[in-house]
């Protein structure tokens, strides 16, 4: 299945939209203190700046995506990181207790692994496309 460029565009897009306004939401606009209470080390308010700071890297080449082919490979492992210390935290925390305290909190470690999952997807099928694409250009259409 071959995405249309201005498909991949919009997923950039979408991609920025979640990080940063979902850390914007959720955080309270960086005011809300249990987010970085339940993941000290990967939510702290410095985290949570950082996944901003990606998000308006996501969107910084969502129309030009194309030329940066290996930085979008590194959004993927971004991604996969991201991914797998959420996985790793669902096991090993007790979500109820988050929302114990915050419901906005809760919300936040519910879904954002999740999001990350997805937009790990994403992100190794723009790389794989693009790398690929070189020798299968009527198939992927990315130069």
């Amino acid at each position: 299945m071959a995405l249309k460029k201005t498909t991949i565009t919009k997923g950039f897009i979408a991609a920025a939209i979640m990080n940063i306004s979902g850390v914007l939401i959720f955080s309270k606009l960086f005011t809300n203190p249990f987010i970085s209470e339940f993941d000290p080390i990967v939510m702290s308010n410095f985290g949570l700046v950082m996944i901003v700071v990606w998000g308006f890297a996501y969107l910084s080449v969502a129309k030009e995506y194309r030329k940066v082919k290996w930085l979008i490979g590194v959004f993927s492992v971004e991604k996969l990181i991201y991914g797998f210390v959420w996985t790793k935290w669902m096991f090993n925390n007790d979500l109820s207790a988050v929302y114990d305290k915050d419901v906005m909190a809760g919300i936040f470690f519910t879904i954002y692994g999740i999001n990350d999952w997805i937009f790990f997807i994403f992100f190794c099928y723009v790389f794989a496309s693009l790398i690929l694409g070189k020798s299968n250009k009527n198939r992927f259409d990315i130069t």
